[in-house]
């Protein structure tokens, strides 16, 4: 390219050269390339970043078709593809063995108008422990009755010897 400074530049212009954007490498380009504010496709590059959410149910499909893989490779080219991370998979694995990756599974932490995860799981020990101090309850209830009556045949049979 005649006229074009190729050289890495800041910004910054020396006496009596006209300011060039940056050259930058991006994950769209094995190559250096000038940053026009372009996206790949021609659109316009997005000022911020916007961070990927996965539906439970793209979670468990991709899953399931990791699960399905055998061939050597075939695992990393189904990632690439996506474009995901192995240690994302790696979380998604961790949370389908907690149970914690079901499909429709409803509302997630910070959503609005249901029990986030972490309030129902907290909900679930509570009602857990609630149920084995019911159960000891009820279990002491009962030995309560038998010594109540085992005291009133004691007192009944005192006085009758008594008579």
């Amino acid at each position: 390219m005649e006229g074009v400074d190729m050289t890495r530049t800041n910004g910054t212009a020396a006496a009596g050269r006209p300011t060039r954007p940056a050259l930058v490498r991006t994950e769209h380009a094995k190559t250096w390339h000038i940053d026009d504010g372009t996206a790949p496709d021609g659109g316009e590059r997005r000022k911020t970043p916007v961070r990927r959410s996965f539906s439970a149910e793209y979670k468990l499909s991709f899953f399931f078709t990791d699960a399905a893989c055998t061939e050597t490779g075939e695992k990393g080219a189904l990632l690439r593809r996506e474009g995901l991370y192995s240690s994302l998979l790696a979380d998604w694995r961790r949370q389908h063995r907690m149970g914690l990756l079901k499909a429709a599974l409803g509302r997630s932490d910070g959503g609005r108008g249901g029990p986030s995860l972490s309030e129902l799981a907290k909900l679930k020990a509570e009602n857990e422990r609630l149920r084995s101090t019911l159960a000891q309850a009820e279990v002491i209830i009962g030995v309560q009755g038998k010594v109540h009556a085992l005291l009133e045949e004691i007192s009944k049979s005192a006085a009758s010897d008594d008579d």
